[in-house]
């Protein structure tokens, strides 16, 4: 029994030594926020935390991706409220039927002011930064 329990051990630790060495160093978004500050350092408002983890739980990718148009790259469309209001990007769920409507401006624009556009809190971040240090 203490043998099956060495080679269980062994194996396992094998398979998330394994795991850990193969994730890509570069940061995803899948599972972390998106901060938006296009627009809004002008605009002397808050940027935006874009929960794209919680979004990703409950969607495909091609819901927002392909149907309405957001490009793969923090920052990389120009968003903007009108738009929103028009039932553009975020304002194609937020519009007070599917999801809530934008009259409640920090739910949305909560980041700390000044901000920037990006990836940020990404569970590869939390789990792997002290690693990626030491190297």
């Amino acid at each position: 029994m203490t043998s099956r329990f060495h080679t269980f051990t062994a194996i396992l630790f094998t398979i998330m030594v394994i795991a850990t060495v193969s994730i890509p160093s570069t940061v995803k978004a899948e599972y972390g926020d998106i901060v938006i500050n296009n627009f809004s350092d002008d605009a002397q408002i808050r940027p935006v935390i874009f929960p794209h983890w919680f979004h990703r739980i409950r969607y495909r990718c091609k819901a927002c991706h392909s149907d309405l148009g957001f490009q793969l790259k923090a920052g990389g469309n120009k968003i903007d409220m009108l738009k929103i209001i028009n039932g553009e990007y975020c304002g194609a769920c937020h519009n007070g039927q599917i999801a809530w409507s934008v009259e409640n401006c920090d739910m949305c624009h909560s980041a700390k002011p000044g901000t920037p556009t990006q990836v940020h809190k990404s569970t590869k971040q939390i789990l792997l930064s002290p690693l990626e240090k030491t190297k």
